[in-house]
């Protein structure tokens, strides 16, 4: 079962909740997840165009020249070889660079010496179908006025103006639940999965609009109710078969179901919406005006829908008229009763059949379909009138047609309701919980279930609820597989250990000792002059503090919100015992205040600090970056990113830098100001670094992979670049390491210069570019050509050049 997430929005708001976070709980609930898809993702940079002249190409008999408006203010110009353009034409158009499904790449280009600057797409190169697209060609580019969209905003991504911005989630659903092959199941499991209201929509019952009554056309016999439970029918009149609007045709895409026209879709929408299977016949072709439900005659032939032959014997169940089988119960319609571009009367079938005779039936001939997988299952039987009154309602909304008054139900042994005890005390010791009766109470009633007292009602579409194990399964996975406790074994000691977290810091403990670094241990509250000493700006958030109801004094009032003061503190007492090299490091908490909070968060620090006498230059800022790096090495985050950080005060403004990993900030070292350090007896030059303790926790990777050794030699390039002194040896590295490819394996900055050979306002930066191959050894004209693309991509994005 394939949901779409714009659909679910019908029913419940589950938006804010990230796919992978929401498969996650889906199938912790029961409702086991294959994968999911975005829908449109191998699209990139292709928008709405409209032509603004064409001409011919002066080399070509065949290729023309168009000229379009794309948003951006300026024609593109674009050859292209379809014959179907015209001046005025709306159309998708693929602007450099694009991508396309399949993997295509669109680049700019010469045609037979012309510029193109894109390309034209068809509907196949939108990974689309004349069925998505009526009015469309397959041979030709997808013009937007023959769709419809003739007024899509010029410029528009392709994504909103064909609908392709949706993410398909894939669901395996067990033969137990039935009810979860429908939009509306999986909303209610989304829903209570989540713990979110949700709604479940009632469809209006359409009335005839003249009086007429469906009994002038129809009558139905069913000859086989232990073979067909109920069967439910409504008429619609003056039908003008079309093609469904956008939005319905991409809900059938995204859901796998060929769109095909507007009573066909409809069907299909209520089957995937309900779980309800139904079919349209062309009421034209049904003698005698009547639906009789009966087994086949032995050697009865049928033509289905796909256009095959099919000779039924007497176990088969059929739809009939009073000549001839029109269809195979719960399987597929026949060809003879078909929906066709000329029917203007059509009747509605929404049906309950036996599971297993559709399932023998299906076998025998070699048939399953969408329906008759629905149906082997067992389906609600209270559900065929709801779906019903839903696709009268549907035909409404779309114009296709006028519902005649009245509705056929053969229903000759309706279901009672299914009720069994809460058995609460029993489920508990079941599943080793704790929980009220009352709480599990909650948990069915947020299903659909009724419960009164101690006395359960079980909804119609739940039939594999029938015990008090089935009940527990129900309390259990919403309440939540992982929330059991685990129990000890009576008489073994409960084993200790440390928690990850508690390892993690013993780690950071251990490597920074290693680094030559002493640990230091402070107070959690200062006074609030310390955020004075480092120059904290008045409106900065860090000078709201908890305040201590009966401190000590004044120097111990508040509960820091850094812990960069108290490690300035630390390394003052240092210099002030005439400690001449101080490095130390700190796992600190510093405590923020919450808003209607009582308690503030705590949030775990990582202080380094250390100073340095007889230094002038920036080596102390490399000697802490060489510290994080190998402190971030241990701790397996790779693809740590620095850059310029300006905003704290405390910092030397040009002599301070923020690292981040995955787009996460982990925290901030540098020099600490001149101004900041007169409020300090240290007598040095200093650095110090806070780093997030959760956010370094959360940015590692947890499994490490071995890579074996390099069987082939690398090849060495050094280079040696001009720039603009404001280009960080960061982005230069980044921007080779983008254009490298595959065989780029690492780059080394070994030398920066400056001087007069250079040029004021100018640097030269020296790499060491290691070039390798995992299954060659690379030849010289590879890795120049690897050389060359990084020269080029160097001189675009960073106006780097070879240095002379």
């Amino acid at each position: 079962m394939k949901l779409s997430m714009k659909w679910l929005a019908d029913y419940t708001d589950v938006s804010d909740i990230d796919t992978k976070a929401y498969c996650d709980r889906m199938t912790d609930t029961g409702s086991k997840v294959e994968g999911y898809e975005i829908l449109g993702a191998d699209i990139e940079n292709v928008v709405v165009g409209k032509i603004r002249s064409i001409a011919p190409h002066e080399n070509s008999d065949h290729l023309q020249i168009c000229q379009l408006d794309c948003g951006t203010g300026e024609d593109i110009q674009i050859v292209t070889g379809a014959q179907n353009v015209f001046e005025g034409a709306v159309v998708p158009v693929a602007m450099v660079p694009a991508k396309l499904p399949g993997g295509i790449v669109i680049k700019a280009g010469k045609l037979r010496g012309v510029p193109s600057n894109g390309m034209l797409c068809s509907i196949g190169e939108l990974g689309l179908t004349t069925h998505d697209m009526p009015g469309a060609i397959e041979d030709g580019i997808l013009i937007l006025n023959d769709v419809g969209l003739a007024d899509a905003p010029i410029g528009a991504d392709i994504h909103d103006v064909l609908g392709l911005t949706d993410t398909v989630v894939e669901f395996e659903i067990t033969s137990n639940r039935p009810d979860c092959l429908s939009m509306i199941g999986l909303a209610r499991e989304s829903a209570v999965s989540f713990e979110r209201p949700w709604t479940l929509p009632i469809p209006k019952k359409p009335a005839g609009a003249d009086g007429d009554e469906i009994g002038k056309y129809l009558s139905v016999e069913v000859k086989e109710p232990s073979l067909c439970y109920r069967y439910s029918a409504r008429v619609v009149k003056n039908v003008k078969i079309a093609p469904s609007p956008l939005w319905l045709r991409m809900r059938l895409r995204a859901a796998g179901v060929r769109p095909i026209n507007n009573i066909v879709d409809i069907t299909n929408y209520v089957m995937l919406e309900y779980g309800q299977p139904m079919h349209a016949f062309d009421y034209a072709c049904l003698d005698g005006s009547r639906i009789i439900v009966r087994r086949a005659a032995a050697g009865e032939q049928f033509i289905s829908l796909d256009d095959k032959p099919h000779t039924l014997d007497d176990s088969m169940l059929v739809i009939a008229d009073e000549k001839k089988p029109v269809a195979l119960a719960g399987v597929m319609g026949g060809q003879n009763s078909e929906i066709t571009d000329s029917t203007t009367t059509v009747v509605f079938e929404s049906a309950m059949f036996n599971g297993p005779s559709v399932r023998v039936s299906g076998k025998k001939l070699g048939m399953r379909t969408e329906s008759s997988a629905r149906f082997e299952k067992g389906l609600d039987r209270e559900n065929t009138m709801p779906a019903l009154d839903r696709a009268c309602e549907l035909v409404e909304m779309l114009g296709a047609g006028e519902i005649v008054d009245g509705t056929i139900d053969q229903y000759p042994a309706p279901a009672e309701p299914y009720k069994m005890k809460l058995e609460s005390e029993k489920i508990n010791r079941f599943l080793g919980l704790d929980l009220t009766q009352e709480a599990m109470a909650d948990i069915l009633r947020s299903l659909d279930f009724v419960v009164d007292g101690d006395e359960i009602t079980v909804p119609s579409f739940r039939d594999d609820v029938r015990c008090m194990n089935d009940v527990a399964e129900e309390v259990l996975r919403i309440y939540g597989y992982t929330r059991i406790e685990s129990t000890p074994l009576t008489g073994v000691t409960t084993q200790g250990g440390r928690t990850p977290r508690q390892l993690y810091a013993e780690l950071i403990r251990d490597a920074l000792v290693g680094m030559g670094v002493s640990q230091a241990e402070t107070f959690s509250f200062i006074s609030p002059k310390f955020y004075d000493k480092i120059r904290m700006s008045a409106d900065d958030p860090r000078r709201k503090s908890v305040v201590i109801s009966n401190p000590l004094g004044e120097d111990t009032s508040v509960m820091r919100t850094t812990v960069i003061p108290s490690m300035l503190t630390v390394l003052e007492n240092n210099a002030a015992v005439k400690n001449r090299d101080a490095a130390l490091f700190e796992l600190g908490t510093a405590y923020l205040p919450v808003d209607g909070q009582d308690l503030p968060n705590e949030e775990k620090r990582v202080a380094i600090g250390f100073y340095l006498n007889d230094v002038k230059d920036a080596s102390g800022f490399y000697k802490m970056k060489g510290i994080i790096d190998a402190l971030l090495s241990v701790s397996n985050i790779y693809g740590a990113e620095y850059a310029l950080y300006s905003e704290d005060n405390a910092f030397h403004p040009g002599r301070c830098a923020v690292v981040s990993a995955g787009g996460r900030k982990l925290g901030v070292f540098g020099e600490i100001h001149p101004l900041t350090l007169a409020n300090y007896n240290i007598g040095a030059v200093t650095y110090v670094a806070e780093l997030d303790f959760e956010a370094l926790f959360d940015a590692r990777v947890k499994l490490t992979e071995y890579t074996p050794l390099p069987k082939y030699p690398a090849l060495e390039r050094d280079f040696s670049f001009v720039c603009d002194e404001e280009v960080t040896v960061a982005a230069l590295e980044s921007c080779m390491k983008n254009a490298g490819g595959a065989n780029f394996e690492s780059v080394k900055l070994f030398d920066i210069y400056r001087g007069p050979q250079i040029g004021e306002g100018k640097k030269s930066v020296s790499f060491a570019v290691m070039l390798r191959a995992a299954d060659r050894t690379l030849t010289d004209e590879e890795a120049d050509g690897a050389v060359k693309k990084i020269l080029k991509r160097l001189e675009a994005e960073c106006g780097a050049v070879l240095r002379s």
